[in-house]
């Protein structure tokens, strides 16, 4: 029961002094990215924490104390070869929740003003600097309410004078295809 006890206030105050002297130093690059000692990148390049960041490892620290604590009370699970395992288990599950809220907020959190690119086909757009036949011209055009410009090519080969519209056929790489909008 004491190693419960050691661990739920191990993690509590890893909690308050964490949060204390992160918000009276800032952790200015001290530890990991940015300064944030469990925000960084994870390998599919999204913001995120790993299951080995403080925070998920106090929360599993914490739980864990926390439900041995409670479950060596209880009659049925006093015995350390039941109240053991449960409280790992307890508090590999809270951790892995504060793993998953963690993420999905950075993830839901992460936008950008950019447009995606496939959403593009069949919207009409502007010739702004014109197509020469078997040439490369430039395209305008608005996307979530931006205006974004790109090289753009005829999908016949042919000849588009400057001002006339069209309409975005496929996209290979970063050249536009385009046809004269009927």
């Amino acid at each position: 029961m004491i190693i419960y006890a050691f661990c739920l206030v191990l993690g509590l105050m890893f909690t308050v002094i964490s949060a204390f002297l992160g918000h009276l130093f800032g952790g200015h690059d001290s530890v990991g990215t940015g300064g944030h000692a469990d925000a960084g990148m994870q390998s599919d390049g999204v913001p995120g924490i790993s299951f080995f960041s403080p925070t998920v490892l106090a929360c599993f620290v914490t739980a864990f104390g926390a439900f041995g604590l409670v479950l060596s009370e209880i009659p049925a699970t006093k015995s350390i070869w039941v109240n053991a395992p449960l409280s790992f288990v307890s508090g590999l599950l809270i951790a892995l929740l504060v793993l998953w809220g963690m993420n999905k907020i950075f993830r839901n959190t992460q936008s950008s003003s950019e447009g995606k690119v496939a959403k593009l086909i069949g919207q009409t757009a502007a010739i702004i600097s014109p197509i020469p036949v078997n040439g490369v011209g430039e395209i305008s055009y608005i996307q979530s309410g931006s205006r974004y410009t790109a090289p753009a090519r005829d999908e016949k080969n042919g000849a588009i004078a400057n001002g006339q519209t069209v309409k975005i056929t496929r996209i290979v790489g970063t050249q536009f295809y385009v046809e004269v909008a009927n």
